[in-house]
C-alpha cells in the first residue's frame, strides 16, 4: 500500500514536471524556427505555433493541469503518507502529538523538495535547452487538455484579460523583435563561435543601412574628382591619367554644376577609332535621387542604373555628391584597398596605447556610437561623427575644442578648412564627491 502511494506521488510530480516543461518550451519557442519546422513537415510544429500565438489560453490550460496535480498530490501526501509516517515515528517511541507533527512535516518537506527539483527546476532547464523540439512534442497533449478543459480555460482566460485591462495592460503584448535583440543574438553567436567576427561586422553594417539616408554614404561634392567641360584635351587626358576611377563627373566650372559623367572607356574607344575628343558627346546622365532617400532604396535605383552611379541632390535641386554601389558595399563590409594611383583612405577608428580613440570626422555616427557605447537620439539630423560635434557646438569648431558626450570627451584634433577631419575620443574620469 505504501509503495503504491509513493508511486502515485512520484507520477504526479513527474506529470507536474511535464506540464511545467511544456509551458516554458511553448512560451519561449521562437516563432521563426517553429515556422521553419512546420514548413519542413515536423509533427506538432503547427500546433505549437497555434499555442504560441495564444499564450493566454495556453497558460490557462497549463495552470489548470498544474493546480489539479497539486491538489491531488497534497491530498495523497497529507492524508495517507503523513499518517503512515506519524505511525512509524510513534513506533519508534515518539510521543503521539510530536509524531503527528513530525510525520506530516517530513512528508510535506520531502514532497515539496521533490516537486521543486523534479517538477519545476529540472524540466524547465531541459525546456530552455531545446524549446522548439519539446514544444512540438508537447503541443498535441496540450491541445487535447485544452479541449477537455475548454469551459474552465475560457473562464480563466476571460478573467485574466479583465484583470489585465484593469491594470492598464489590456492591449496585445508586443512580440516584435528589436534591432538591439538581433545585435545581442549575433554577439552571442559570435562568442559561441557560430558567427565569425567579419560576419558580425557585415550584419551590423546591413542593419545600419536601413537607418541611414543616402547622403550618409555618398561621396560629398567637394571630395569628388571632376573634369571641367571647358578644359583642353591635354588637361582632360592629364586628369584621367592621374585618376584611378573609371567614371569621372564632368562639371561646368565648379563641382556645384554637374553636366554628366564621362566613362573613361568611351573616351578610350574614341581615341582608338581616331575620332575627335568631344567630351559633351560622350557624357552619360546619371539618375538623380534625393539626399533623404533611404540607402536601401538607393541601392535598388543603382541596380537599374546602367552607369552604376547616381547624383544626389538636396530639396532645392543643388548637387550634393555621388553615390555608387561600391559606396554602399563599403558601408556594409568596410573600406577596400585603394586602386593603384588613388589615395588610400584613412582608418576611421584607431585605438591608441593610452586607451583613447583617434577617429575620422567622416566616420558614421552610428558606428562610432556602437564603438563608444553612446545613446543617439532617434530624430538626429547628422550622420557623421563630425556632424555630432557641429550639432553640439552649434558652430564650426577650431582645433583643440571639444564636446563632452556621455562620459567621453571628443576633441577636434585637425581641421581641413571648414571640415572636421580628425577627432580624439577620451573617456572622462568619474567625479567622486569628497
Amino acid at each position: 500500500m505504501l509503495l503504491a502511494e509513493l508511486l502515485v506521488v512520484l507520477a504526479l510530480v513527474l506529470l507536474n514536471g511535464m506540464l511545467a516543461m511544456s509551458e516554458l518550451a511553448v512560451v519561449s519557442s521562437r516563432r521563426g524556427k517553429l515556422q521553419m519546422m512546420a514548413d519542413a513537415g515536423r509533427r506538432g510544429a503547427a500546433l505549437a505555433l497555434e499555442l504560441n500565438a495564444d499564450p493566454g489560453r495556453f497558460l490557462s490550460t497549463v495552470q489548470i493541469g498544474i493546480t489539479l496535480v497539486g491538489i491531488v498530490a497534497g491530498a495523497v501526501s497529507g492524508a495517507s503518507l503523513g499518517a503512515q509516517m506519524a505511525e512509524f515515528l510513534r513506533g519508534l517511541g515518539l510521543a503521539a502529538g510530536a509524531a503527528d507533527a513530525a510525520g506530516y512535516g517530513v512528508v510535506i518537506g520531502a514532497i515539496t523538495f521533490l516537486s521543486v527539483v523534479a517538477g519545476e527546476l529540472v524540466p524547465k532547464q531541459i525546456a530552455l535547452r531545446n524549446a522548439e523540439a519539446i514544444a512540438c512534442i508537447a503541443a498535441g497533449p496540450m491541445a487535447v487538455l485544452s479541449r477537455v478543459a475548454a469551459p474552465f480555460v475560457a473562464l480563466l482566460s476571460r478573467a485574466s484579460r479583465l484583470a489585465l485591462r484593469a491594470l492598464g495592460e489590456g492591449g496585445d503584448a508586443a512580440s516584435g523583435v528589436t534591432e538591439d535583440e538581433i545585435r545581442a543574438l549575433v554577439a552571442e553567436a559570435e562568442s559561441a563561435g557560430i558567427v565569425e567576427p567579419q560576419e558580425r561586422r557585415m550584419i551590423a553594417g546591413v542593419m545600419r543601412l536601413g537607418d541611414r539616408p543616402v547622403r550618409a554614404v555618398m561621396t560629398p561634392r567637394m571630395e569628388i574628382e571632376w573634369i571641367d567641360v571647358h578644359a583642353s584635351d591635354e588637361d582632360i587626358r592629364a586628369r584621367i591619367r592621374s585618376s584611378a576611377h573609371a567614371r569621372l563627373p564632368v562639371c561646368d566650372g565648379s563641382p556645384e554644376r554637374l553636366v554628366g559623367v564621362l566613362h573613361v572607356k568611351d573616351m578610350l574607344d574614341a581615341l582608338i577609332d581616331g575620332r575627335p575628343l568631344e567630351v559633351r558627346a560622350l557624357l552619360h546622365q546619371p539618375p538623380v535621387i534625393p539626399d533623404t532617400l533611404d540607402t536601401l532604396d538607393a541601392l535598388e535605383r543603382l541596380r537599374a542604373a546602367p552607369l552604376g552611379m547616381a547624383a544626389v541632390h538636396d530639396e532645392y535641386g543643388h548637387f550634393e555628391g555621388l553615390v555608387t554601389a561600391m559606396d554602399i558595399l563599403s558601408a556594409i563590409a568596410g573600406d577596400f584597398a585603394a586602386p593603384p594611383g588613388a589615395e588610400a583612405s584613412a582608418t576611421p577608428a584607431t585605438r591608441r596605447e593610452d586607451g583613447t580613440w583617434l577617429l575620422d570626422g567622416a566616420m558614421d555616427v552610428v558606428e562610432a556610437a556602437e564603438l563608444l557605447h553612446l545613446e543617439l537620439p532617434e530624430d538626429r539630423q547628422y550622420h557623421t561623427l563630425a556632424g555630432l560635434v557641429l550639432y553640439a557646438l552649434k558652430r564650426v569648431p577650431a582645433a583643440g575644442e571639444h564636446v563632452d558626450v556621455e562620459g567621453w570627451r571628443i576633441e577636434v584634433v585637425d581641421m581641413d578648412g571648414r571640415r572636421v577631419d580628425k577627432l580624439l575620443a577620451q573617456r572622462l574620469k568619474p567625479r567622486h564627491r569628497g
